[in-house]
């Protein structure tokens, strides 16, 4: 089976919005896993990034770029590589949102329960 590019960068990406994100504070090895991590290290990892992202000012322009961007790899608007595997299964592929808000429109609630209480391990 052809394995599908990395990340399909949509041709509208403007990156802006990056220069403002809360994760330019943050260590960046919160938001990629290193290889064969697993289980707790894992989620625990996961909830820090998630965490950082809850209260970011550019998540959801992040989240959007993230999914219409088919991001492989990381925690991007507080959604895990885990996240973006469930909205791709469930997005048609020959309908894919490409534009600028067609990801967080089509993702609008995986996008939101993303930093929930529960995402986070607080609830």
């Amino acid at each position: 089976m052809p394995q599908q590019p990395l990340a399909q960068v949509p041709l509208d990406a403007t990156w802006d919005w990056s220069g403002e994100g809360s994760c330019r504070e943050a260590d960046p090895n919160l938001f990629f896993h290193p290889q064969n991590e697993r289980g707790a290290a894992r989620i625990m990892r996961d909830r820090a990034a998630k965490g950082i992202c809850a209260g970011c000012p550019v998540r959801t322009e992040c989240a959007d770029y993230a999914v219409r961007a088919r991001e492989p790899y990381g925690v991007w608007g507080g959604l895990t590589e885990e996240d973006r595997e469930a909205i791709y299964r469930r997005l048609d592929s020959r309908n894919y949102p490409r534009a600028r808000g067609e990801g967080l429109r089509a993702a609008e609630h995986e996008i939101s329960e993303a930093v929930s209480a529960q995402a986070l391990g607080i609830a």
